[in-house]
């Protein structure tokens, strides 16, 4: 059985997580078949959104915890190299989805721990079930987050807060990840996939093109000057006004304008 589900309709592919038996965990093969996917997805025209979620009751448990007891029992002077190619293969994975240059959505069905968590927070959007809950539970393996969650979580919910969620591990419900903006809407369990499905497609009707561009500016706009994100835009707005989008664009409103 795949580790992954890929579907697509109406120019949004989804990505479903398939290790239900699993909670969704990841392991390297799952890791695998997930980077190529979004390569995939991110190099195909007819895709112009994403959706990612999980199979069955969980959206992903995080690292798999059998692979860290495969990675602890290999001889003591390869653990660290081991773990530095594995963690080249987790940050491939991430900066895929983050990077990904067309709207993203995390349908978030049940638990996203750990790793999951960090999956979901490099979606542009998190959409959450009503039964989903997110927990940054590094610290109860005595780890880190490591995928990304450290830059991503205290983007959506402050310093202070994302120190909090870190250092402590707890649990945090639909609701109150709604109300400290760790989740962007809460809809219920049965309508969460076609909601998003919906949102998805709300959210790429514009232009590939102009879409792509302004993402790329706006992720990296809090660590940019004002005078930068001014000359980033100015360069992509040049590629914007060479696209077959902003002439029809153009054209159609003057001829509206005739009328």
């Amino acid at each position: 059985m795949s580790a992954i589900e890929v579907e697509q309709q109406d120019g949004v592919c989804t990505l479903r997580l398939n290790r239900p038996q699993a909670r969704n965990a990841m392991d390297d093969a799952m890791r695998g078949e997930v980077i190529a996917a979004l390569e995939s997805a991110a190099a195909d025209p007819a895709v112009r959104a994403l959706v990612l979620t999980g199979a069955g009751s969980a959206f992903c448990a995080g690292g798999d915890v059998r692979g860290m007891q495969q990675r602890l029992s290999a001889p003591a002077e390869e653990v660290a190299f081991n773990g530095w190619r594995r963690q080249g293969r987790t940050h491939r994975c991430v900066s895929l989805l983050h990077l990904f240059p067309k709207p993203t959505i995390a349908a978030v069905n049940g638990a996203a721990a750990g790793l999951g968590c960090d999956l979901a927070l490099a979606c542009d959007f998190v959409m959450a079930g009503e039964a989903a809950h997110f927990t940054m539970s590094f610290i109860a393996r005595g780890l880190i987050p490591d995928g990304g969650g450290m830059y991503f979580l205290p983007r959506r919910v402050g310093l202070s807060r994302a120190k909090e969620l870190v250092f402590s591990g707890r649990r945090v419900g639909a609701a109150e990840a709604l109300q400290i903006g760790l989740a962007d809407r809460m809809v219920p369990d049965g309508d969460l996939l076609s909601a998003a499905q919906g949102w998805a497609r709300e959210l790429s009707g514009g232009s590939p093109a102009a879409l792509a561009l302004a993402k790329s500016v706006l992720d990296r706009s809090l660590e940019m000057s004002f005078e930068a994100v001014l000359a980033e835009g100015a360069k992509a707005q040049a590629i914007c006004y060479t696209t077959g989008e902003h002439r029809a664009s153009v054209a159609a409103f003057l001829e509206r304008s005739k009328r």
